[in-house]
């Protein structure tokens, strides 16, 4: 199961949040943003009850995250090489 969670910080706090991310097991990539969010995370585990739990554990729970959005994903995705 993937999912995409978009996250606004605290201001000038995006790179905190991102560092303290990129060590989550469970998060595959996470990257700071231009625009409306401020990080985007893929998150990838073998259940939804997995995947809820690293969005309220380890994304939610960090003190410089403000609010997140969760895309679930479905299907197969495509892969340009």
């Amino acid at each position: 199961m993937k999912a995409f969670v978009l996250i606004n910080t605290e201001l000038g706090q995006e790179a905190t949040v991102v560092e303290a991310l990129n060590h989550v097991h469970g998060i595959n990539v996470v990257q700071a943003l231009y625009g409306i969010y401020d990080v985007i995370a893929e998150v990838e585990a073998e259940s939804m009850d997995k995947v809820k739990e690293i969005v309220f554990n380890n994304i939610r729970r960090l003190e410089s995250v403000k609010t997140t959005i969760t895309l679930i994903t479905y299907g197969e995705g495509i892969e340009r090489s």
